[in-house]
């Protein structure tokens, strides 16, 4: 809200210490930096090229990818699906993604954090959660200037400004914001279950639940109440427990505006107004 404010009052309080050039918004004077220090962060996987800019790096992306990007586009039409998975035959469009699937079977996780030493089976991942600790927001909304450390959560937050729901489902044609959404959606109309428990073998349609599960096996309790220190498996749960805190009382009965913490609670009391 602050930094859309700026676009009336005109304020520029982020002013470059070598040059004194002032901006508005942070991530524009870290970027304008870039400048004076000729760092350029951005490398291109294929060639090593630096840039200083996501943008120009994305654009030289183009220059190797032209052609392979018009073949990927063709099997969204074509459906060919030409990589298969040697292991248990599962057929991809990409080769990527088929690498992606394939370490699922090897555990193999060739990738690591260069500061924490935390392993990953994807690329991707990695860098994602390189910026954990860098705190690097690469990528800023056009409209609001919002920045982001994925360019994921960029796109998702921009259609909040654009109302675009690209995604449709194949079967109902239910449109989405999000691909995640639109999947989890088609899997309801599939009853695909992809997510499979590697200790059980029980399988979900969602991957949060497959790891929600799977605690009830390792007994992790990753998420911790700043309060009091209480843990629990699911951050849900540990949602429900702040409520012991704060008293908040969300669920309000429509009838006689009685208010109560837990949903069930409120189910049970409206059932002694329809007895």
């Amino acid at each position: 809200m602050l930094k859309h404010l700026r676009t009336h009052t005109k304020e520029r309080p982020y002013a470059c210490k070598i040059c004194s050039k002032d901006f508005s918004d942070v991530s524009n004077l870290k970027v304008h930096y870039r400048t004076h220090t000729k760092e350029k962060p951005h490398t291109c996987e294929v060639c090593n090229k630096a840039f200083s800019l996501s943008q120009n790096l994305r654009r030289h992306l183009r220059t190797h990818t032209k052609r392979s990007d018009m073949l990927k586009h063709l099997r969204t039409h074509t459906k060919e699906r030409p990589y298969a998975c040697e292991v248990c035959n599962k057929a991809f469009s990409q080769r990527s993604s088929m690498l992606k699937h394939l370490r699922t079977h090897t555990k193999e996780r060739p990738y690591a954090c260069k500061i924490c030493s935390k392993d990953f089976s994807d690329r991707s991942d990695m860098l994602k959660h390189l910026r954990t600790h860098t705190k690097e927001r690469p990528y800023a909304c056009e409209v609001c200037n919002k920045a982001f450390s994925q360019r994921s959560g960029m796109l998702k937050h921009l259609r909040t400004h654009t109302k675009e729901k690209p995604y449709a489902c194949e079967i109902c044609n239910k449109a989405f914001s999000q691909r995640s959404d639109m999947l989890k959606h088609l899997r309801t109309h599939t009853k695909e279950r992809p997510y499979a428990c590697e200790v059980c073998n029980k399988a979900f349609s969602q991957r949060s639940s497959m790891l929600k599960h799977l605690r009830t096996h390792t007994k992790e309790r990753p998420y911790a109440c700043k309060i009091c220190s209480k843990d629990f498996s699911d951050v849900s749960n540990l949602k429900v427990h702040y409520r012991t805190h704060t008293k908040e009382k969300p669920h309000t009965c429509e009838v006689c505006n009685k208010a109560f913490s837990l949903s069930q609670n409120l189910r049970r009391h409206l059932r002694t107004h329809t007895k």
